[in-house]
């Protein structure tokens, strides 16, 4: 007589599968424990509570729909003051454009502006120039046997790129990325207490840093978007502290899209190129192919692997009973590799060319997706022609974490 698979048994089962996820091996290959989760079908109860959603049609059903909400700062509150959602960090995040619902996502946005072709034309020659600086570097440390692409590149390029816009001082750079990667917990699966406090302390330094650089920059205004920001929400917020707040929420906003996944992005591109000989020989004869290749790397390995949305109203999903307010947690990473969307999802297909949930979809669609693009492009481009051919030393080492993903080295020497 065969076993009964029960609530309780399903349950246990979905945690363990999680706790490997955090293991090494899972963040090495978190896909082989998509494949298991997505074989319960495409939703599932979460152990936690929520669903688990694992289809691509229907995670892209939830962002392309206007029934499904942000965690905002009323659902958050709504969760209790013992929850992870109390946290500063959580509440704090709850208040950046990309944690806003409408209207208030509306206004917000709008008064952010866009990356339109004139700004990204303008910030690609920065770009260009600071791709030709840091793969210089890499080359000179590659001479004398390996290099850290990942540090010297990946991390690197972003912050640059971004602080270069916001008319942030280099000296502050490196801190800026440190607190970056330490708030990141507060957006995280299941934070734990002690990720939660790290993403705390990050969050208050950052709130400290972009509010004197607000102040200062509307004591001193200059030819930079804080500045234009500060105008736009003088004449939309009448109480200065408050417009000086709005002001800081884009300014945070911006450098923390910017900077977590956009780098990871770039380490996962240079990871799909070095670790395959045959890849770089057939770009460097196809350089028509850059553009596929980035969004290649975008659907096989995506920065951000869980995207989180709450239903605005009771709802049905996929067959299962959704209740207004109830959390559902898009497993992007799995929904990628969906084989019902994409013929042999696990393959690196550079020609595929594929749609993908990376950047979200609807009225959240990342709001710097072309600067991401026109990074990674220019990146790989470049690394393919100025660079002889590179190959990889060792398997990266992964942070242990499941919604954001982030390669803490990519050692590659020449081949």
């Amino acid at each position: 007589m065969g076993s009964v698979t029960t609530p309780s048994t399903d349950r246990r089962a979905t945690i363990s599968l999680f706790s490997r996820l955090r293991t090494a091996d899972g963040q090495a290959d978190p896909f082989p424990f998509y494949e298991e989760l997505r074989a319960r079908g495409a939703v599932s109860p979460a152990p936690w509570g929520g669903l688990l959603v694992t289809g691509y049609s229907t995670c892209e059903q939830i962002l392309r729909g206007g029934n499904w909400l942000e965690p905002d700062t009323r659902w958050r509150e709504q969760q209790g003051a013992r929850t992870r959602w109390s946290a500063p960090s959580a509440r704090e995040i709850s208040r950046t454009l990309p944690a806003l619902n409408p209207p208030e996502h509306t206004r917000v946005r709008r008064s952010a502006g866009t990356f339109d072709r004139g700004t990204v034309e303008r910030i690609g020659s920065r770009v260009t120039r600071v791709v030709d600086r840091l793969l210089g570097t890499l080359y000179e440390r590659i001479q004398a046997g390996e290099a850290d692409f990942a540090a010297l590149v990946s991390e690197e390029l972003p912050v640059a790129t971004i602080g270069d816009w916001l008319g942030l001082p280099s000296a502050d750079w490196a801190r800026l990325r440190e607190l970056t990667h330490e708030q990141v917990f507060t957006q995280e699966l299941l934070p734990n207490a002690s990720q939660l406090a790290r993403s705390d302390a990050a969050m208050a330094e950052l709130r400290s840093y972009f509010l004197d650089l607000v102040r200062e920059r509307r004591r001193r205004p200059g030819d930079d978007p804080v500045s234009r920001w500060t105008d736009t929400w003088d004449q939309l917020e009448p109480d200065q502290d408050k417009a000086d707040e709005a002001v800081y929420f884009l300014a945070l906003f911006v450098l923390l899209a910017a900077l977590e996944t956009t780098s990871t992005l770039l380490s996962t591109m240079a990871l799909r190129l070095v670790e395959d000989p045959d890849r770089w020989t057939r770009l460097t004869h196809q350089p028509d192919l850059v553009p596929s290749f980035v969004e290649e790397s975008l659907r096989h390995d995506p920065p951000t692997h869980v995207i989180s949305r709450v239903a605005a109203q009771d709802t049905f999903l996929a067959g299962t009973e959704v209740a207004a307010g109830e959390m559902v947690h898009l497993m992007v990473g799995a929904a990628h590799r969906d084989p019902e969307r994409f013929p042999g999802p696990d393959l690196f297909d550079m020609q595929r060319n594929p749609s993908h949930l990376a950047f979200s979809w609807g009225i959240h669609y990342c709001l710097g997706a072309p600067l991401a693009r026109l990074e990674a492009q220019t990146l790989l481009r470049h690394t393919i022609t100025r660079l002889p051919r590179l190959t990889l030393v060792r398997r990266p080492a992964y942070a242990p974490r499941v919604a954001f993903r982030r390669l803490l080295n990519l050692d590659v020497a020449l081949a």
